[in-house]
């Protein structure tokens, strides 16, 4: 291949070992044993480039470079294939994808510096739908909160996940954690303030001050949190509903408390 023009024979045959590498990716065994992670479409590639990220591979149809010949020009650096169409639908995920593909590093950070930065988060155990996680990913990203997943969620770098993030995922990546009750258990001796959410809670969370460093401590799609986290977690709050309705979306939990706390926060600006 020429990395000055970015041509280069392409890819035809779906038993070519860097197209079998990258279908493997698509698993989440071969992305934690490789270390890699696969970026599906034009504005996961753009956003990986905006902040930085290291890529390893980049395939794109012939259609696809005529549309972005600068994107083009500034991937050259990295290892660049053309495929054709045939191959690029194995090399994807989605039904109709865009003609780019790129596997990048999968690097998560540690649970303990995700709780240095900032003063908003997100704990949640055992999430295990991936378009949920990818948008709580998304709305954390827009609020400035950080993510900390139990290691039995969903894989973060799960194609699905960094599709429903938009691209976001790239800003402030979630960390993974070993024991939940460790890590709030940090929270409380660090002076952060940890939240649960039931609907046996007597306080509404509007009424409470979210001024302060703040963790909201949720559940699964299906369970909610596990009792022996719910009660390590110091205070418990409701989110009102309508007699009969059981529980809301993850992320739109996520999303109902992270909003709340941004309008304290600006109000006292």
């Amino acid at each position: 291949m020429d990395r000055n023009t970015g041509t280069n024979p392409v890819l035809t045959s779906r038993q070519n070992p860097l197209v079998k590498d990258i279908v493997r990716l698509q698993e989440q065994k071969e992305r934690q044993r490789s270390g890699l992670m696969l970026l599906e479409g034009t504005n996961l590639l753009t956003e990986a480039m905006a902040m930085g990220w290291t890529l390893e591979t980049v395939c794109y149809t012939e259609a696809w470079a005529e549309r972005h010949k600068v994107l083009l020009e500034s991937v050259l650096a990295h290892r660049v294939e053309g495929v054709t169409p045939y191959i690029m639908e194995a090399l994807s995920t989605t039904v109709t994808p865009d003609g780019v593909v790129a596997t990048a590093l999968r690097k998560l950070p540690d649970w303990q510096t995700q709780l240095t930065q900032g003063t908003l988060w997100i704990i949640a155990e055992t999430l295990q739908d991936p378009g949920n996680l990818g948008t709580l990913l998304r709305t954390a990203t827009a609020t400035g909160a950080g993510v900390i997943l139990s290691a039995d969620s969903v894989d973060p770098t799960h194609p699905k996940v960094l599709r429903a993030t938009a691209g976001q995922w790239f800003r402030r990546p979630p960390a993974l954690a070993p024991d939940l009750l460790a890590v709030v258990d940090y929270c409380q001796r660090h002076g952060i303030l940890t939240y649960a959410t039931t609907g046996q809670a007597s306080q509404c969370f509007w009424d409470l001050d979210y001024r302060g460093p703040v963790a909201f401590v949720l559940g699964s799609e299906g369970r909610g949190l596990s009792p022996l986290l719910l009660n390590q977690v110091s205070n418990q709050v409701s989110i009102p509903m309508e007699a009969g309705v059981e529980s809301l979306n993850v992320g739109i939990s996520a999303a109902i408390l992270l909003y709340e706390v941004q309008r304290q926060r600006i109000r006292t600006r």
